[in-house]
């Protein structure tokens, strides 16, 4: 073992040997490349002599010379008790390390209770957060797999600025996008609400104080009795309560009258005006379930449909909704999502439908890096494209560890993932893709755009308009208007205004404002 910080002395032998200071000969060392048992000749606890044994000369000390005896005095030579000691002369701590080598404080109160940020049953990351070594399966290996870092880079590219594989993630690492909302590991920090991830949204529709269901029902029979409808008593009643409240006046309807309050509204109105009340009648989960069944029953699929539910879809909203649609159509929705949809596109609803999505809201930094580096080897750095490396990071990520994970692939490449997935994918399969990404981002944003082109063109697509409005009016559709008005440079209510008419208009006007 060398130690080059100190001077070399003269052995017997009259080579040159590294002088190892005499405090290391009192610890008993232990020598990475020998174990836990030196080699004769090498301090320890029973042999203290601090010269390294010298080739030329079997013996552990030199016979000769001025070094022939330990530079240091033998345990017999310290006074036996401390009053022997004076103060000045010998140091509280002969040793210089610490009596207690750990380098993490004694006081385990320092630190977080849970220091990983993903729950410890269903974590996607390895164990030790800052290794992806810890866990090979948990991320793929540089070598094999995956090409060399010449190969397939860009043109007028060196791969090495695309994928360095073997750079260690930077201690000074500094490729936060601007004003990050989210914690990260080594912070710490409180979580700071930025736009609408992991926010609770503003909704439009919030539940009526006081609320009496046993008189909203009687308004409503009040409103459909005799000879005509007062449309307007219905739209007051059903656009002001939450869709809990609605099934409570239901059940009140019902106890009173004997009648059932949704067919009551049927037979009294019409067309789209219909439809929207239909909508607000039916519990979430169910209407969500209905939309899906669609999509997918008849001649075709509505892909825009299913994306715009799935892959925007939360864990709780997932379960909800697959219980909802086993319960109407007697079969499970993943079966016939596969059954409707095939290639990867299928593959990306099966993880999707899992409901299995991290929502841990920290983010690790470390693990950022190494899955943007796997989402670039499986795309740009590669002929062809790993689908099941994009499928498996964009669908059990959470939505802040996806964030930074999309920072990272930009600081790596200069421009977004998106840019990646329109060149490595295409049809439904990059709409799926896209929309997670979207909704990462920016998901008032994403519905705004939704939006839009349902109004955009020849013609309006009440369909999603109504399931739109209806669905996001709990829970963040206040926010979803500012986005539209500030994506398309004017108000989501304006819009409205210009596609639709009667009824339907004024009962989508009443859920839009609040």
């Amino acid at each position: 073992m060398s130690y080059p910080n100190y001077p070399y002395h003269q052995g017997s032998s009259g080579q040159s040997q590294n002088y190892m200071p005499p405090e290391h000969a009192t610890i008993g060392l232990s020598y990475p490349m020998y174990g836990s048992a030196a080699p004769q000749g090498y301090p320890s606890t029973n042999n203290p002599h601090p010269y390294p044994p010298n080739p030329s000369n079997p013996a552990p000390y030199p016979t000769s010379g001025t070094h022939s005896q330990p530079p240091y005095p033998t345990s017999a030579q310290y006074p036996s008790t401390p009053a022997q000691c004076p103060a000045s002369s010998y140091p509280t701590n002969p040793s210089p390390y610490p009596s207690n080598p750990s380098p993490y404080p004694s006081n385990p109160s320092s630190y977080p209770s849970n220091p990983s940020p993903y729950p410890s049953n269903s974590s996607p990351y390895p164990t030790n957060q800052f290794s992806h070594q810890s866990n090979p399966a948990a991320y793929p290996p540089s070598n094999p797999g995956y090409p060399s870092q010449n190969q397939y880079a860009p043109s007028g590219h060196s791969a090495s600025q695309y994928c360095p594989a073997t750079v260690p993630y930077p201690s000074n690492h500094s490729s936060q996008p601007p004003n990050r909302p989210y914690p990260t590991q080594s912070t710490g920090a409180a979580y700071q609400p930025h736009g609408q991830l992991m926010k609770s949204g503003t909704p439009t529709v919030r539940p009526a104080v006081p609320f009496d269901p046993r008189a909203d029902a009687e308004v409503l029979r009040k409103a459909m009795k005799g000879i005509g409808t007062d449309e307007k008593a219905i739209i007051r009643v059903l656009t002001n309560r939450t869709n809990a409240q609605r099934q409570e006046i239901a059940v009140h309807f019902k106890s009173l009258y004997g009648k059932d309050l949704l067919a009551d509204l049927k037979s009294e109105t019409s067309g789209k005006f219909e439809d929207i009340l239909k909508a607000l009648m039916t519990p979430l989960p169910e209407f969500l379930a209905k939309e899906l069944h669609y999509a997918m029953e008849g001649i075709g699929t509505n892909e825009e449909t299913i994306i715009e539910i799935v892959c925007t879809a939360s864990n709780a909203e997932i379960y909800a909704i697959k219980q909802a649609y086993e319960k109407k159509y007697g079969k499970p929705l993943e079966s016939d999502l596969r059954g409707e949809t095939s290639g990867s596109f299928r593959r990306l609803l099966t993880s999707l439908c899992q409901g299995n999505r991290n929502e841990n809201m920290m983010i690790d930094n470390q693990a950022a890096f190494h899955d943007a580096q796997s989402l670039l080897r499986a795309g740009e750095l590669q002929l062809g494209t790993d689908e099941s490396t994009f499928n498996a990071i964009l669908c059990s990520r959470s939505y802040p560890q996806l964030h930074q994970i999309f920072a990272e692939y930009h600081r790596l490449t200069g421009h977004d993932i998106d840019k990646a997935i329109k060149n490595e994918f295409s049809g439904d399969i990059e709409n799926g893709l896209l929309a997670i990404v979207k909704s990462v981002r920016d998901k008032y944003g994403f519905f705004a755009e939704r939006l839009h082109d349902c109004m955009a063109g020849a013609g309006t697509r009440d369909r999603a308009l109504i399931r739109i409005v209806v669905f996001r009016s709990e829970i963040d559709l206040y926010d979803i208007k500012n986005a539209f008005q500030s994506r398309y440079n004017k108000t989501l209510e304006a819009a409205i205004e210009s596609e639709t008419s009667g009824d339907y208009k004024r009962c989508l006007l009443s859920l839009v404002s609040p």
